[in-house]
């Protein structure tokens, strides 16, 4: 396998991308992946590599990069990582996140190792929300759209992550947590709701006995069945949707 950490440039700086791909030239079937609240730090990377470890090349931006580095540890209960926590997730606009994943893409499609196909994007927890939406607002290079405890995909704002469901191709997978108080089922249930009325192909499934961040090693919270159904989801849309793994 190889990795790498590139710096992309955007209208507001500089911005951070941790690259996963397998060993080779290629080409291999290009996948976005969303950080979670923590930032791009170990947990991310071993995600990315999970991801290139089945064949794709795997590109996770730094959305805090505005800020600064900035990686958070999520299980912390320290007043001030929380405080630091809520400003940072809370820095993180729809609109410009959309901004940042157009100009990693126009990266991405310099890059020589890609084939010419469509791509997949997998989020978890915040960047749950933006999978769906990059799924909806860049619908001619994403096929397959993963949003693993998502928050925020169902809001009063203009921007709300269920309001571009009809514009997704392809296919959508959402896994969710049975004790999640950020996702309650009742908003699990509604959000269900609204992906049948859409023409991608869903799939969403509530992991009994999870909580939210189930999918993540080394946390309390991993559920080690939960996450390998979410990775046996994820990789077979993948398969079904993207360029064969070669």
């Amino acid at each position: 396998m190889q990795e790498r950490t590139v710096q992309i440039k955007t209208p507001h700086g500089m911005m951070d991308a941790f690259i996963a791909h397998p060993d080779g030239a290629g080409p291999f079937a290009p996948v976005v992946m969303y950080q979670n609240i923590g930032g791009v730090g170990d947990t991310m990377r071993v995600m990315a590599r999970r991801v290139a470890a089945e064949g794709y090349y795997c590109a996770v931006p730094d959305l805090y990069y505005r800020l600064g580095k900035i990686v958070i540890d999520a299980d912390s209960k320290d007043e001030h990582v929380l405080a630091l926590r809520k400003v940072a997730s809370g820095s993180l606009k729809n609109a410009a996140v959309m901004g940042d994943t157009g100009v990693l893409l126009d990266f991405m499609a310099s890059e020589p190792m890609l084939c010419a196909s469509p791509r997949g994007v997998i989020g978890y927890c915040m960047g749950g929300r933006f999978a769906l939406l990059a799924a909806g607002h860049f619908a001619n290079e994403f096929r397959a759209a993963a949003s693993l405890f998502g928050v925020g995909l169902i809001t009063e704002a203009p921007d709300s992550p269920h309001l571009v469901l009809d514009k997704i191709r392809g296919e959508i997978y959402c896994g969710f947590a049975e004790h999640d108080p950020v996702v309650p089922q009742a908003l699990v249930n509604r959000f269900s709701e609204l992906l049948k009325g859409c023409a991608a192909k869903s799939l969403v499934e509530t992991h009994p006995g999870t909580h939210h961040g189930y999918a993540f090693p080394g946390r309390a919270v991993y559920h080690e069945e939960a996450s390998e159904k979410s990775w046996e989801r994820i990789f077979a849309m993948f398969r079904r949707q993207l360029a064969p793994v070669t």
